[in-house]
């Protein structure tokens, strides 16, 4: 099976009240799982690289079961994709120990996601997914 995780995060003021959210669908955009979860005061980034650790964990909890084969990452974070396939180096420590988490699961999964950046237009349920738990707070 080949999936497509889109994942948003975002922190009102940065840092401010923050929330990350996934969304997991097959190729033909049947949707599979949603979440999200309120993070309290931190960065966008934070946010951002726990919306892809949160999607991660999912998926190792999952992928066996529902046989995974492919995964595509969708994100508007340039620089979570960029960090994420290498080509720019973390150097915020926080950020670091997330992708460190990140890695890791992909290395149990065996599986190699493919990191991919959107506008985001093209990432619009889950920004609304964390604009509707950073609205929930208030």
């Amino acid at each position: 099976m080949h999936i497509i995780i889109h994942t948003d995060g975002g922190s009102r003021g940065n840092p401010g009240p923050a929330a990350s959210a996934f969304t997991v669908h097959t190729e033909n955009n049947e949707i599979l799982h949603e979440e999200s979860r309120f993070l309290g005061s931190t960065t966008n980034n934070v946010a951002e690289y726990t919306a892809l650790r949160m999607a991660m964990e999912w998926l190792n909890d999952n992928a066996s079961k529902l046989g995974v084969q492919k995964v595509d990452v969708l994100m508007d974070s340039e620089l979570v994709i960029k960090q994420m396939r290498g080509e720019y180096k973390i150097k915020d420590g926080n950020l670091s120990l997330i992708a460190v988490q990140i890695k890791r699961i992909e290395r149990e999964l065996q599986l190699s996601p493919t990191y991919i950046h959107v506008r985001r237009a093209e990432n619009a349920r889950a920004d609304q997914l964390v604009n509707e738990r950073l609205d929930a707070q208030n």
